[in-house]
């Protein structure tokens, strides 16, 4: 347990930017915040105009006059892959373009900037009463949309978001500018952009180069969006975040903006438990199953590494969160905390009578038991079947909704569906080991209640062996042959073994959905009271509202922390990287190309070193109140300029999702001069340095 804290104590909170509390403002003065509050929000060149969303899972930042971007490496992780073949592996060497033409464009990848934010509680919330949780989602998206409509009509750029916030208290309403073509810049080698792997993935110290340079491009004639086209050409946006090469010290101040995608900081003690028992250690048993056979497939082929790479990595990342969230939740006591505090709000409702006869603890307890079963399977089902699942599951699953029906609408004989060939991505072997395995696993770790009908049929006719299933509907099955016309109306449909196999997973997903429908309206209501109970009773206090992937910002200062007595070091450098490196006959996972030994033990670093340690360094903490979301999220100064990206938190205050310990927590951030130190002397992108002008 932490002992006590070097520097100052973290100060928590994602706040909205466009109503920031006075107080709030106040404190980021008093630890060295220098700009002015319209600074943050309001001005053409406004701090929140250089941050973006990115693809709509991350966070990055414009950093140019031209529209180049920086984001973690591992956000532009797919990309990177997807660009990579054998031949060409940059997943693997990295990637640099040396001129605008051979910047990489890519499907499916936008950025967005927050035009705007508002509160629009008083529209939303007197037509949701009494309705079910899904009626009042059907009820904001038909507002959403409407309102859609209208800004289309002053202006077809933009689009808006209407979100929840204080678990459904309130609502707000954000604008936002999507462009759509973003394309490939430079990447460091998988060596450097993901150092040291799973080893010291949420770890401290840490030496990653976790970045990766994109660029936006916009119509020529309107530096507006545009979809892709050769003709377009790079973005030149009113105002891009200055790069700072000055460096910081313990204490200076350190502000982040981004994207945080989700916390439960409301949540109640008893949704804490279903986190703990059977949302994070279903994640946890089934992601190991499926881990070990992926590992394992990509040591044996470079091609299976560069399919599954992604995959791999997205899987391991929440996996290694889930055991570190177990963790520091039971080290820490958490549920006991939540319970103490439950009680003295108890206390609190009892003596005002604030939503006497609705918020009710002991019905919330019962609740949440009751579906404890239901959501336990749930986890399992999607860590089986959904996420990173084997290419069979996902065009089963497809087949029966969520796929484009071709043919002649009043000819149903003649309607089909199409795969296209995408072998490229999957291996077939690869594919087969895991979706046996995976199902062989959940049906010994999950109730008959909620086991597929499809396993009557493996011990029927397969003797319980699960692999010689497989085998036989990946050769039989329809759905396997891409680029064939499949009729959805013949008999030969219906009697498709790939078919009745994703039928059986819909109908599984359909029981489970019912039973949690059941109850979540109940549970849902009693934790929106929960939340509006404890603003009420600390309504003198600001809060923030928990994170839904809009832009928040926290403010802290740099600095170490201590564990069990010994301090953190708020730093890493060059000569410790190098150290590491000659580690690689140990784990696999510190190797690193020669060049890199030979760059990283250099005794001259030139302008990257850092001004008071003479040494350059790679990685620094600051205390700031992170999430899911926040990777590749800026990190400026006092200024209000760049010093490096966020990428990863620390394995010390893994529960920081449900519960921000002011103590342990903190934000690990790769530092902007390793950053430009790896484009220039690795790289040798001298047109990039040169854009990026660092001061």
């Amino acid at each position: 347990m932490c002992l006590c804290t070097l520097g100052a104590h973290a100060d928590e909170g994602m706040w909205t930017l466009y109503n920031l509390p006075t107080a709030i403002y106040d404190q980021m003065k008093q630890y060295g915040f220098q700009l002015p509050i319209e600074q943050l929000y309001q001005t053409d060149n406004a701090v929140k105009n250089n941050v973006i969303n990115f693809g709509g899972y991350c966070s990055g930042v414009v950093v140019s006059p031209d529209g180049l971007v920086f984001t973690n490496h591992h956000c532009g992780f797919d990309a990177i892959r997807r660009h990579s073949t054998v031949e060409h592996d940059y997943m693997l060497n990295g990637f640099v373009a040396q001129s605008y033409e051979e910047e990489l464009p890519n499907d499916n990848l936008y950025v967005s900037f927050m035009v705007e934010q508002k509160d629009v509680t008083d529209q939303i919330i007197p037509q949701l009463k009494g309705l079910s949780k899904e009626k009042q989602a059907e009820i904001v998206d038909s507002i959403e949309n409407a309102w859609l409509k209208d800004i289309h009509q002053q202006d077809s750029t933009l689009r808006v978001e209407v979100k929840p916030f204080y678990e459904g208290n309130k609502y707000y309403l954000t604008t936002y500018r999507d462009f759509n073509d973003v394309r490939l810049v430079f990447t460091v080698p998988k060596s450097m952009g993901k150092y040291g792997g799973e080893t010291d993935n949420w770890m401290w110290p840490r030496q990653t180069c976790d970045y990766s340079v994109f660029r936006i491009y916009a119509n020529p004639k309107t530096n507006g969006p545009a979809k892709y086209s050769k003709d377009n050409v790079p973005y030149h946006p009113k105002s891009w975040a200055p790069v700072s090469m000055q460096g910081y010290k313990p204490g200076d101040f350190a502000m982040i903006l981004g994207y945080p995608g989700s916390t439960s900081r409301y949540l109640s003690s008893y949704g804490i438990q279903e986190r703990r028992d059977a949302m994070n250690k279903s994640m946890i048993q089934v992601r190991g199953v499926k881990q070990e056979i992926m590992w394992r497939r990509m040591l044996s082929s470079e091609a299976i590494r560069i399919q599954y790479e992604s995959k791999y990595a997205h899987s391991s990342n929440y996996w290694k969160n889930s055991i570190g969230m177990n963790k520091c939740i039971d080290s820490i006591g958490l549920i006991q905390q939540k319970r103490q505090f439950e009680t003295r709000l108890r206390h609190w409702q009892d003596s005002t009578g604030y939503l006497k006869g609705q918020l009710d603890f002991d019905k919330l307890a019962q609740l949440y038991q009751k579906r404890f079963d239901a959501v336990r399977a749930l986890y399992y089902y999607n860590d089986t079947w959904g996420r990173e699942c084997d290419e069979l599951t996902r065009r089963a699953r497809q087949v029966h909704s969520g796929i484009e029906v071709k043919g002649p609408k009043d000819k149903k004989s003649k309607q089909y569906v199409e795969f296209k060939d995408n072998s490229k991505d999957w291996d077939l072997e690869t594919d087969r080991e895991l979706l046996a395995a995976l199902m062989k696993n959940y049906r010994n770790h999950i109730d008959k209640k909620y086991h597929l009908d499809i396993f009557n049929v493996v011990d029927r006719d397969f003797k319980g062996d699960y692999r010689a299933y497989v085998d036989y509907v990946y050769k039989k099955s329809m759905l396997m042959k891409s680029g064939k016309k499949i009729y959805i109306n013949k008999k030969s449909f219906d009697k498709d073994p790939g078919v009745a196999y994703g039928l059986c997973l819909t109908e599984l997903r359909a029981t489970l959905r019912a039973d949690l429908l059941a109850l979540a309206d109940s549970i849902a209501q009693q934790e929106q009271w929960l939340c509006a109970a404890k603003l009420r009773m600390e309504q003198d206090l600001p809060n923030y509202s928990d994170a839904n992937f809009t832009m928040r910002m926290t403010y802290g200062q740099i600095g170490e922390y201590s564990l069990g007595g010994k301090p953190s070091g708020y730093y890493t450098t060059a000569r410790s990287l190098w150290e590491k490196m000659q580690k690689a006959n140990e784990n696999v996972e510190y190797f690193a190309e020669p060049v890199m030994h030979e760059l990283l033990g250099s005794k001259d670093f030139g302008p990257y070193a850092d001004k008071m340690t003479g040494t350059m360094q790679l990685c620094f903490l600051s205390n700031n109140d992170i999430t899911g979301g926040n990777s590749g999220s800026p990190i400026f100064n006092g200024k209000g300029e760049l010093i490096g990206l966020a990428f990863d938190g620390n394995w010390d205050s893994l529960s920081s999702d449900i519960f921000f310990d002011r103590e342990l927590a903190r934000t690990i951030n790769v530092d902007i001069r390793f950053v430009l130190f790896m484009m220039d002397r690795w790289g040798h992108a001298d047109r990039l340095i040169k854009e990026i002008n660092a001061r």
